[in-house]
């Protein structure tokens, strides 16, 4: 993977191209083991966030598998909707001290979401990632909507998947890109969410801070 150098101290996460991308014949061929692998990727980089949502911070990997599944799904083959799907999927990349995460909203019975929906409207400005006193708020991600999920939510309320980004403090990011070194780097930090109508706290866990210091170090 290449580095990209930017003049903040970080680095960028270099975006997916199209020759990384397979064709649908070609997925399938790999889809399982490339999925498995991902996903055990995904588990330790999940953060529950109370009842009735969960974040996964992105990395070029899940970023690429949801691309290829998306255009499984949608069956896409055209060559400027697929690099429109790329090009939107790109979005989702951390740039340089940053991390970037998906927040589901997750209940399954549809009347019972619709409401907390509604009752949720604005949830996007309410999302920290906490470190010892720093408190960074969340950035919402809505460019190139393709998917429904990607689509504006209605006036009246918040969508059930949110893409959000946090940019840490250059002090941060040092700390959270240099090698571990036997110190706990997890304690402290965590996810949050403020609003009025949900509220949830999650602590990192070692093996979270450890993907996401690598993000950093290694993009």
């Amino acid at each position: 993977m290449t580095n990209q150098k930017t003049g903040f101290g970080g680095r960028v996460m270099k975006p997916i191209e199209r020759g990384e991308v397979m064709d649908l014949a070609d997925y399938e061929t790999v889809r399982d083991r490339f999925r498995g692998r991902v996903i055990g990727e995904k588990r330790q980089r999940r953060v529950v966030l109370g009842s009735k949502a969960s974040a996964v911070f992105e990395n070029r990997d899940t970023v690429l598998l949801q691309i290829q599944e998306m255009l499984r799904t949608e069956r896409i083959t055209r060559p400027a909707a697929v690099m429109h799907e790329i090009e939107t999927y790109n979005e989702l990349l951390p740039g340089p001290d940053e991390l970037s995460c998906t927040l589901m909203i997750e209940i399954a019975d549809k009347a019972e979401r619709d409401e907390f929906l509604r009752a949720a409207k604005g949830l996007e400005s309410h999302v920290w990632l906490v470190a010892g006193s720093q408190r960074i708020a969340a950035r919402n991600v809505s460019h190139g909507a393709s998917a429904e999920t990607w689509a504006d939510a209605p006036a009246d309320r918040t969508t059930a998947v949110h893409y959000l980004k946090f940019l840490l403090p250059s002090d941060l990011a040092e700390r959270y890109r240099a090698p571990a070194d036997g110190r706990d780097r997890a304690s402290g930090v965590a996810l949050e969410i403020d609003h009025p109508a949900y509220a949830a706290h999650a602590d990192l866990s070692a093996e979270t801070v450890s993907a996401l210091g690598e993000d950093l170090r290694n993009p």
